[in-house]
């Protein structure tokens, strides 16, 4: 009999998303969460010492902790892997301007959009910007998330940006939330070089670039590569610059036109490429033969109020690896919850429970180079766990716009939500 620290036992079912070791699901492999039913795990401190049926592991395991699990699921910690989360200010009127009929990129032209997040964002301070965040982290891991990737690039001066940085560092430091530091002050073209875009693409690889390594604030770079934001040749710069510097890259990728962004991923090797409403079949198979992770925001979609969504079923079937994220920020997606991400996945984008889970758990955990430590409930993986009141992991996107967790595991630690 071997100690541990607390056991969950009984639960209805523990969706441990286990492989051996094998890395992310892609195909048919992401439709099975590997499910132990009747099942229980055991943990000391923070990582998982034995996962299997609740008999296994009471004949092998004792803790003075034990918690009735009867009536729930146990899954993986979300990993939500693009994120606008730090920001100051807000857009509401934004959202009521587009019922009424102006579109996101008509917004953005005429100085909405990103550029009026970036004006408050310039105007906060670190303190102000952490204090603005912590309510929106606490809502991501009330609805179980765990890790996330967080973003810059509401600032589009160098000033600003290392601001950002500084609070998501700080953030990661205080929150229970694991944050992953992403730097994009290619996020859109400031007011003042509209005119003069290649001067400020030239400012992101020679001043902003190298200030955010030197003070090692980000572990990627991304570019938002779009028609109307940076092309395709100024995208490549800017990540090309990035890699050489020694961050790794990911980018925004033909969102609303085929500018041929996922092609560019495929091209640099880049660990993810988002959003890909408008990808093309050759861009599908380029990313796949390149290993490039898909990470797909249906909440933006939805909150775009578009009808089309990206590809995932023409995904799976190339083989593709697909993540889910919320793209949670000020203008096109605000929401902090992977539960309606999952629900989102599976009515619009035809993917299966198993599937949408697999792709907010351990897909997303490899979008962020973290596959090998967290994402499954797995033998030596950190205790990151989401325990669910609800019957089956199938009723998560089918009893929708409710929070099904009842607590959190962090770290090892129970937390209470």
């Amino acid at each position: 009999m071997k100690d541990a620290t607390l056991i969950i036992y009984n639960a209805n079912e523990v969706c441990t998303l286990d492989n051996g070791g094998q890395g992310l699901r892609t195909g048919a492999a992401m439709d099975n969460l590997n499910v132990i039913e009747k099942g229980a795990i055991a943990l000391v401190e923070d990582v998982i010492v034995g996962v299997g049926t609740t008999e296994e592991i009471l004949d092998s395991f004792r803790a003075e902790t034990q918690i009735d699990g009867t009536g729930t699921v146990l899954m993986p910690g979300f990993v939500d892997p693009h994120t606008h989360v730090v920001f100051a200010g807000s857009r509401e009127h934004e959202f009521e301007m587009r019922l009424r009929g102006e579109s996101y990129m008509e917004i953005a032209a005429a100085g909405g959009g990103i550029r009026s997040s970036m004006r408050a964002t310039r105007a906060a301070s670190v303190t102000q910007l952490i204090e603005e965040s912590i309510p929106r982290l606490n809502r991501m891991l009330a609805w179980g998330t765990t890790t996330i990737e967080a973003k810059s690039g509401y600032g589009l001066e160098l000033e600003t940006e290392l601001r950002q940085l500084e609070a998501i560092r700080e953030l990661h430091k205080q929150h229970e939330i694991d944050l992953v530091p992403t730097f994009l002050g290619a996020h859109e073209i400031p007011d003042e070089y509209r005119d003069h875009v290649d001067e400020y693409v030239r400012i992101v690889i020679e001043e902003m670039i190298p200030a955010v390594v030197e003070r090692g604030l980000a572990a990627y770079c991304d570019v938002f590569c779009e028609a109307g934001v940076f092309n395709i040749d100024q995208s490549r710069a800017i990540l090309q610059a990035a890699k050489a510097a020694g961050l790794k890259v990911r980018l925004h990728a033909d969102e609303f036109v085929d500018l041929g962004g996922a092609m560019l991923a495929a091209e640099l090797q880049a660990i993810s490429a988002d959003h890909l409403l408008a990808i093309s079949d050759e861009g599908i198979q380029a990313m796949q033969e390149a290993g490039v992770i898909a990470t797909l925001l249906p909440g933006t979609t939805f909150s775009l109020g578009k009808k089309e969504y990206a590809p995932a079923r023409k995904m799976i079937d190339a083989g593709l690896p697909i993540a889910l994220a919320t793209d949670c920020n000020p203008g096109s997606c605000y929401t902090e919850s992977m539960q309606i991400i999952i629900a989102l996945a599976c009515t619009q984008m035809r993917m299966t429970p198993a599937e949408a889970i697999t792709a907010s758990t351990l897909n997303a955990a490899h979008a962020l180079e973290l596959g090998d430590h967290i994402g499954s409930l797995s033998v030596g993986k950190q205790a990151d766990i989401v325990v669910f009141d609800m019957p089956s992991y199938r009723t998560l996107p089918y009893h929708f716009g409710v929070n099904h967790v009842r607590f959190v595991i962090k770290r090892g630690e129970v937390i209470t939500v």
